[in-house]
Parts: C-alpha cells; structure tokens; sequence
C-alpha cells in the first residue's frame, strides 16, 4: 500500500465515522427535542437521515421505516417539502427563544444577530412546500 492510498482511506475512514457521529449526536438533539418543548426535532432527524445515508445505511433505513419520523424524512427527502404542523411549531419555537431572549435583558447586538439567524431559518422554513 502506498502513502497516499492509506492516507486516502484514512481520511475515508475519518470521514465516514465523522458522519455516524454527526448523525448520532442529531438523532440524540432530536429525541431530545421530542421532550423538550424549545429544541426542534425535525432538523435534527432529517440531518440524522442525511448523515446515516452517507455512512450507515442500516441505520437510515431505520430512521425512514419509523413510523414517528420516517413521514417527516420521506417529505423533505422527496420534494424538500416541510409540514404546516411542523413550519408552526419550528416559527413558533425561534419567537418564543426571541421573545425569552428580549425578556432576559439580552445585548441589542445578540438580539440583532438572533433576529437575523431565527429570521433567515423562519423564511427557509415557510418558503419550503407542503407535503
């Protein structure tokens, strides 16, 4: 084996268990979020099933074969479309951490780059079609 081949698989390597984790740690934010009522859930699950399908097949079939998150990943992975149950709640989770934010006493400056973020992930998420 050559130098350049085992860095190519190392970094292969490196890469595909880069995607197992970033994919577990969304799957745990999401089930998280399932509890919680200020952490958004869906993101979470479609960046899981994103990265599962780059890494662990296995476990994005699962994800797709469940009957709580599979609808959600199915709709977004077949026409990027969102649920008007979910683009509510997601809207009405970033304005309840404004709001919470605002009543805290936050810096003007993190207010603004809040309103600026939670504004630009409100119109990507409003723009996205329905199922």
């Amino acid at each position: 084996m050559t130098h350049t081949s085992s860095r190519k698989g190392a970094r292969a390597f490196m890469s595909l268990w880069g995607w197992r984790m970033l994919g577990g740690v969304s799957l745990f934010l999401g089930a998280i979020g399932v509890v919680l009522p200020l952490l958004p859930t869906t993101p979470f699950i479609i960046l899981a099933a994103f990265s599962f399908a780059k890494s662990a097949p296995s476990l994005h079939a699962k994800l797709i074969a469940s009957p709580t998150f599979g609808p959600a990943i199915s709709s977004w992975q077949s026409n990027g479309a969102i649920a008007p149950r979910h683009k509510a709640m997601a809207v009405g989770m970033m304005t309840t951490a404004f709001v919470g934010a605002l009543l805290a006493g936050a810096p003007a400056f993190a207010l603004g780059l809040q309103l600026m973020f939670m504004g630009g992930a409100a119109l990507f998420v409003l723009t996205r079609p329905h199922r």
